[in-house]
């Protein structure tokens, strides 16, 4: 009788950093090209690829989007609040989305944060 070979699984890695920012810098959390420059440069901290980044002015917040080859990087700002929320998804192994969402935390000059974690990777 043959051994039965083993099959490879193949993975799909999926790292997921999120949390509330609280008495952030209020005039950052105003200023859109400054938060896509945030979000650039927090890209290139956690090692991912960017493809592109776009901000939109909502009242006086901003929502910022910026697309890496890895998945994404968000910033959703409330002035009014000193708020800020940030997600950092990446399906790449090589990157350190935790990394990218630090330097956020560290630019926007946040008194206070959450950190949450999760583990969205799939085997099939």
């Amino acid at each position: 009788m043959m051994g039965v070979e083993a099959k490879e699984t193949p993975r799909v890695i999926g790292k997921e950093v999120f949390g509330n920012l609280y008495d952030c810098d209020t005039e950052i959390l105003k200023d859109s090209e400054r938060l896509k420059q945030i979000a650039i440069e927090a890209t290139k901290e956690g090692n991912m690829t960017l493809l592109d980044v776009k901000a939109w002015k909502i009242g006086d917040g901003v929502s910022v989007v910026a697309i890496v080859l890895e998945s994404h990087v968000t910033i959703h700002t409330w002035p009014e609040h000193s708020f800020a929320t940030v997600d950092v998804y990446s399906c790449g192994s090589h990157t350190n989305p935790r990394r990218a969402f630090e330097y956020i935390v560290r630019e926007l000059k946040a008194k206070r944060f959450n950190i949450k974690e999760a583990d969205r990777s799939s085997e099939f």
